[in-house]
C-alpha cells in the first residue's frame, strides 16, 4: 500500500492553488475541514449541535403509568 509522500502532497497543493486561486483556497480548506469534522462526528455518534436537554430527553427511559 503506497502512502502519500511530500512530493505528491506538494503537487496536489499546487494543482489546488491553480484551480481555486489564492483567494478561494483558504475558504475551500475551511469547508473541507468542517465537512471532515461533521463526517467524523457522525461516525462516532457525537453531535455538537444538540442541546444537553434534548440529549437527555432522547436517552431517558420511557415512563409507564402504573395506574393503567
Amino acid at each position: 500500500m503506497a502512502g502519500i509522500g511530500p512530493m505528491e502532497l506538494i503537487v496536489v497543493l499546487v494543482i489546488a492553488l491553480i484551480v481555486l486561486g489564492p483567494k478561494k483556497l483558504p475558504e475551500a480548506g475551511k469547508s473541507l475541514g468542517k465537512g471532515l469534522r461533521e463526517f467524523k462526528g457522525s461516525l462516532s455518534g457525537d453531535h455538537e449541535d444538540e442541546t444537553p436537554q434534548l440529549h437527555a430527553q432522547q436517552h431517558a427511559e420511557p415512563q409507564h403509568d402504573s395506574a393503567a
